[in-house]
C-alpha cells in the first residue's frame, strides 16, 4: 500500500517552542505519493502549527522536514520560506479564507501561476513574443481551471462577491494553479452547510484523482474526514496519539477520550 509509494514529505522528530511552550513535540510522519490523509485533534492540539512549519511560515525549533520535489530531488525545507516551498511544489489553504477580495476570480488564479512564468523584466517592458506567449498561457490555464471547477461563468466577478462556498472553492483552485505535489487543506469545510460540505467531499476526491497529488487535510467535520481519508493522524497536545485507518481511529479509546467523545460510532 502506501509503503510501496514514493515519499513526498517526511517529518522526523519535529518540535517547535514558543516562549517556553512546546506547541508540537517530536512529531514524525511520512506522506506518500497520492495519499489522502486526515489530521485531526482538539483545538490547540498543534495542527495548524504543523501546517505552518510544512509551508514555511514557522521554522521548527528542532527536527527535520524533508520534501521530494516533482523531479524526485529531496530538499531539507526547515528554513525555506513560503514562496520557495510553493515553487518546489507545496500549496496550502487557510482556516480563514485569504483571497484577494478586490480582484476578480480570474486574477486570483492568475497570481498563483507566477511560478510557471518564463519572462524576465525586459520581456514585460518591451512586450516581447515571450511575454505574449506567457500571457496566453496564463489566460488559457486560468480559464481551464475555472471551467474544470465550474466557476468560469464568474471569472470577471470580484472574489468578495462570491457566495461563501464558492470562495472556498476558489481558494483551492488558486492553490492548484501553482501545480503542487502536496496540497495542505486547513479546515476547508469550516463555515459550510451540509450541502456545501458534501460538494467539498466530492471535489477533494476529484482533485486527488485528476491532479495525482498528495493531500493532507485538517478538519473537524468527522463525516468528511472518515468519508474520504484513507489514513488519519490524531494530534493532542502537540503529539501524535494515534495513526491508522478511519475504522481503527474511530474505535480507538485514547482518541475517543481526547477528541471524538460522543461522535465516535
Amino acid at each position: 500500500m502506501s509503503d510501496e509509494k514514493e515519499l513526498v514529505l517526511q517529518a522526523t522528530e519535529v518540535s517547535i517552542i514558543f516562549g517556553g511552550l512546546c506547541a508540537v513535540s517530536e512529531f514524525s510522519c511520512e506522506l506518500h505519493q497520492g495519499e489522502l490523509i486526515g489530521l485531526i485533534g482538539p483545538n490547540g492540539a498543534g495542527k495548524t502549527t504543523l501546517f505552518n512549519m510544512f509551508s514555511g511560515i514557522y521554522t521548527p525549533t528542532s527536527g527535520q522536514i524533508s520534501f521530494w520535489d516533482r523531479n524526485e530531488n529531496v530538499h531539507i525545507i526547515n528554513k525555506m520560506n513560503p514562496a520557495q516551498l510553493n515553487k518546489l511544489g507545496i500549496a496550502r489553504t487557510f482556516q480563514n479564507i485569504r483571497l484577494f477580495s478586490n480582484l476578480t476570480v480570474s486574477d486570483n488564479v492568475r497570481i498563483a501561476l507566477h511560478n510557471l512564468r518564463t519572462v524576465v523584466p525586459i520581456d514585460i517592458l518591451l512586450r516581447t513574443p515571450r511575454f505574449r506567449r506567457d500571457e496566453k498561457m496564463m489566460t488559457e490555464r486560468t480559464l481551464e481551471l475555472l471551467q474544470l471547477f465550474k466557476i468560469d461563468n464568474k471569472k470577471n466577478e470580484l472574489a468578495k462577491n462570491l457566495p461563501y462556498g464558492e470562495q472556498r472553492k476558489l481558494e483551492i483552485v488558486r492553490a492548484l494553479a501553482s501545480n503542487p505535489k502536496l496540497l495542505l487543506l486547513d479546515e476547508p469545510a469550516a463555515g459550510m452547510n451540509p450541502q456545501e460540505t458534501e460538494e467539498l467531499m466530492n471535489m477533494i476526491g476529484f482533485i486527488r484523482k485528476e491532479f495525482h497529488l498528495t493531500i493532507l487535510l485538517i478538519e473537524h467535520d468527522m463525516k468528511l474526514v472518515m468519508g474520504i481519508c484513507e489514513r488519519i493522524m490524531v494530534l493532542d497536545y502537540g503529539r501524535i496519539i494515534a495513526s491508522g485507518k478511519p475504522e481503527d481511529i474511530k474505535s480507538n479509546p485514547q482518541v475517543i477520550k481526547a477528541y471524538l467523545g460522543s461522535e465516535a460510532v
